[in-house]
């Protein structure tokens, strides 16, 4: 493999109503598949490690910050960030980079992201290789924002409740979300703050928990904001969207579920299994981050095996 088939090209694409994705294009141009990686969120953006489970000598990925998150323009913006705008981002990026067909990897929100893509364009997918699976539906929204993942995490979800007034601790997402929406900045903030530290405490199995990277003096609010406006309208989908129209997805479907999410239950995965022709399931000893070691040890399993490498 020569130094040209190995760059790393970076570029804003300029959607039809103005705004700027940011796009990565990594590993090897003459790759026989490209990949389009899918971040989740809603809000998140495309990291450095990101790229683990892939082989930069074997494996094209297009990595890309959606609408409002990462590099992309206007950061934070809510204007037309809503799930039919970001797939038809992902058309655009394709056809800027003259790709017929690709596969779509993802988790968590890319995951559904993903998911919803497929449906609208199935022809354009290879395959799809998915982690921690949500589909929107509204018991999936409810296992974080209500907290059904208390068995486990009861101290997380106490602490969560203290950052609401008594009355509304029957419903402490909903008291956040109004804030989080609402012109006062001090309350945005730490509603905000209060929902994202939620988040990141049960994030992972292992001890390392994430947490968010920074204190509330530093903490940017922006992908949270984007994250709650997308949950507070169940990420603009009709309920059971994906379940109701799974008949569309027969490419083939990797589903990678850590047994031990809190954020997204593997019932889902399992659920939505059955209900695809070519899908494979595979248990991990996980949670939620697509950070920890077991889920991207089977992704990369999953490429090289499909390179036809040991």
């Amino acid at each position: 493999m020569n130094r040209d088939q190995f760059t790393i090209s970076e570029q804003w694409l300029e959607t039809s109503d103005g705004q700027m994705i940011y796009t990565q294009d990594w590993g090897n141009r003459e790759a026989n598949e490209v990949n389009i990686f899918l971040h989740g969120g809603p809000g998140g953006s495309s990291r450095d490690n990101h790229k683990m489970p892939f082989d930069p000598i074997y494996d094209r990925v297009i990595f890309f910050d959606q609408r409002g998150c990462g590099k992309s323009l206007p950061y934070g913006s809510l204007k037309n960030n809503q799930t039919n705008y970001l797939v038809n981002d992902i058309n655009l990026i394709a056809d800027h980079f003259g790709l017929k067909s690709f596969n779509l990897v993802g988790g968590s929100w890319g995951s559904c992201l993903a998911l919803v893509y497929g449906i609208k364009y199935p022809k354009r997918i290879n395959k799809m290789y998915l982690n921690g699976i949500f589909t929107a539906r509204q018991t999936e929204i409810d296992y974080l924002n209500n907290g059904l993942f208390r068995t486990f995490y009861p101290d997380i979800w106490q602490s969560y409740l203290k950052t609401v007034p008594t009355k509304y601790q029957s419903n402490p997402t909903a008291y956040h979300f109004k804030k989080i929406f609402s012109k006062d900045l001090d309350s945005v903030k730490k509603s905000a703050y209060a929902y994202a530290k939620l988040e990141s405490s049960i994030v992972r199995l292992d001890d390392r928990q994430i947490m968010i990277d920074s204190d509330f003096k530093d903490f940017d609010p922006s992908s949270t904001i984007i994250e709650a406006s997308y949950m507070d309208h169940n990420c603009f989908l009709e309920e059971g969207y994906i379940f109701q129209n799974s008949a569309k997805l027969q490419m083939p479907i990797y589903l990678i579920q850590g047994r031990y999410d809190m954020i997204c239950p593997p019932v889902t995965a399992y659920e939505l299994s059955s209900l695809l022709p070519e899908s494979t399931i595979i248990m991990t000893n996980a949670g939620h981050s697509s950070g920890e070691r077991s889920y991207y040890d089977v992704l990369r399993g999953l490429l090289r095996g499909h390179h036809g490498r040991r």
